[in-house]
């Protein structure tokens, strides 16, 4: 399914991605399209893909080829999916202890939206509140 979703090919399409969109969570799976993890969390993404394009952006990154955030955001697993937005790393809580990736595939789709509704509510949640007291 990795076919079906845009490749960012370099660590520049990778910034200007997380940059550029200010009103969608972006999704990037990290890791390669033959790696049997990824090939399973790539068809959860792409199932979830058009449910959520009004909320969330989803690309894939080929580790090998775009080295540039390994290191940065510890890729050190096969196939690593992280949350952005607003030009800001998500933090999650999946109850692993790991709060800033997920670095297995996804059991179903189910899961992932699930886990992308509730951290896409905290958010907001806190865009109102913040809204509330500019207005007040």
């Amino acid at each position: 399914m990795s076919y079906f979703l845009p490749h960012l090919p370099s660590g520049w399409h990778v910034d200007q991605a997380i940059l550029n969109e200010e009103d969608r969570v972006v999704i990037i799976r990290f890791g390669h399209d033959w790696d049997p993890t990824c090939m399973q969390m790539d068809e959860i993404l792409y199932s979830i893909a058009e449910k959520v394009k009004n909320f969330a952006v989803i690309y894939l990154v080929d580790i090998t080829d775009v080295p540039d955030f390994n290191k940065m955001y510890e890729i050190y697993d096969p196939c690593t999916t992280m949350f952005f937005f607003r030009n800001k790393h998500m933090m999650i809580d999946l109850g692993t202890g790991n709060n800033n990736k997920i670095n297995w595939a996804l059991e179903d789709k189910q899961e992932m939206v699930c886990s992308f509704c509730f951290k896409l509510q905290v958010l907001l949640d806190i865009q109102l509140t913040v809204s509330y007291f500019l207005f007040i």
